[in-house]
């Protein structure tokens, strides 16, 4: 059963309807009680989830020791702006 909803309410709450077709309703926009369109859920519209290891190689390490902790000097010269 498709829900019809005016026009006026469509460009009000276009997101809540876009979400509603989605998960699989209908909606028919209407002006003056006659149905101009329709809404309705596109299959294969789904957004896969990621799969882990698809980014192997692409990523490229400029500096493998960025992640090290700052010696006490590096903090001194950071502190007073030489760093």
């Amino acid at each position: 059963m498709a829900t019809t909803v005016s026009t006026a309410y469509a460009k009000a709450n276009l997101t809540r309807l876009l979400k509603d077709a989605s998960q699989g309703k209908t909606i028919l926009i209407a002006r003056y009680n006659k149905p101009m369109a329709a809404l309705v859920p596109v299959s294969g519209s789904e957004r896969r989830p990621p799969k882990f290891g698809t980014g192997k190689g692409r990523i490229r390490i400029l500096d493998p020791h960025w992640a090290d902790p700052m010696t006490d000097e590096e903090v001194e010269a950071m502190m007073e702006g030489r760093y």
